[in-house]
């Protein structure tokens, strides 16, 4: 049954984008060329790996435990070199993150100086929402994933690597600015531009205004943390958002964090792998400069006191 590292990698890549236009993509390849190595490894193995069913491409039982067994043999490849290169006084190969979009803000500072110290390690960096994040996590696609409070039931090695406060923003003409201690039924009288449901923000803020039996009227839903502080410049409403967004708009004046009572909320980012996980000479490397750095990083532009001016795919 010989079967290619490269078909491994290039169904692996077809399985994840459920498609072979976009795996042609991401691996440089045409997408005729793409087609003909998962066909050749169908033919190799004898059985049909992937559906179509209308628009929609679909694993079939052997394509999923193909899938793992391609996955479990490119991780152990992976593994072999980079430990064969940490022998050597090396540290090369590759590491794989995703992050959630609001840790955008802060992680290029720690990836610019662990590359600096690992030039021979490629970093590959998918920024998304937290819904995407939890999937890949539950499959196993990266080394390492970066997001807040990892669910309950979610079976993943998590570790606390930086607070991530979330805050009241407002515009800086808003009549609230500058009053202390608001009240939560006060706020809750005011419009507001929440992120998408699902994510960890809007979580966070959902239930403390429910554990007081208020409800957020919201004005507006944006899956953006950029859009959001657009919106609340516009005047649009206030919003809530993690103290890390608050960069540049907070240097020039133009947004404002609200002195509101029970705030900020304190979550943490976590570092996250699936449980039972080998990690890589790399990932276990990053791991350990994120718990090592990654608190310098997010309160070197983001130390706010309130109602003052805030400070500001890869």
């Amino acid at each position: 049954m010989p079967v290619t590292i490269r078909q491994f990698r290039v169904f692996q890549a077809v399985a994840r984008h459920e498609s072979y236009t976009r795996a042609a993509e991401e691996l440089n390849l045409t997408q005729p060329a793409v087609f003909a190595q998962v066909k050749q490894l169908e033919d190799r193995l004898g059985m049909v790996l992937l559906d179509r069913v209308g628009k929609r491409m679909f694993l079939t039982d052997a394509g999923r435990v193909v899938l793992d067994g391609a996955r479990e043999t490119l991780e152990g490849l992976e593994r072999m070199k980079m430990r064969l290169a940490d022998m050597r006084g090396l540290r090369q190969g590759r590491l794989t993150l995703a992050i959630v979009s609001t840790a955008q803000y802060f992680m290029p500072r720690l990836l610019g100086a662990f590359c600096t110290a690992n030039p021979g390690i490629e970093v590959a960096l998918t920024v998304t929402n937290r819904q995407t994040i939890l999937e890949r996590l539950a499959a196993n696609e990266d080394d390492l994933c970066v997001l807040g409070t990892v669910p309950d039931g979610l079976d993943v090695a998590a570790t606390a690597i930086a607070d991530n406060p979330i805050v009241a923003v407002a515009r800086h003409d808003h009549p609230l600015v500058g009053e202390r201690n608001i009240a939560p039924e006060r706020i809750a009288r005011e419009p507001f531009i929440l992120r998408e449901r699902g994510s960890g923000t809007r979580l966070a803020t959902e239930r403390f205004f429910r554990a007081r039996g208020l409800t957020l009227p919201m004005r507006m839903e944006l899956g953006s943390n950029e859009a959001i502080k657009q919106a609340v410049i516009g005047g649009l409403g206030l919003a809530m958002l993690s103290r890390d967004t608050l960069g540049l708009e907070g240097q020039t004046g133009v947004l404002k964090v609200l002195d509101l009572a029970g705030f900020p909320l304190m979550r943490q980012w976590q570092v996250a792998y699936p449980t039972g996980k080998h990690l890589s000479v790399a990932a276990e490397a990053f791991q350990d400069h994120l718990v090592a750095h990654a608190r310098a990083a997010v309160e070197a532009g983001t130390e706010l006191p309130p109602a003052l001016p805030a400070t500001a795919t890869i």
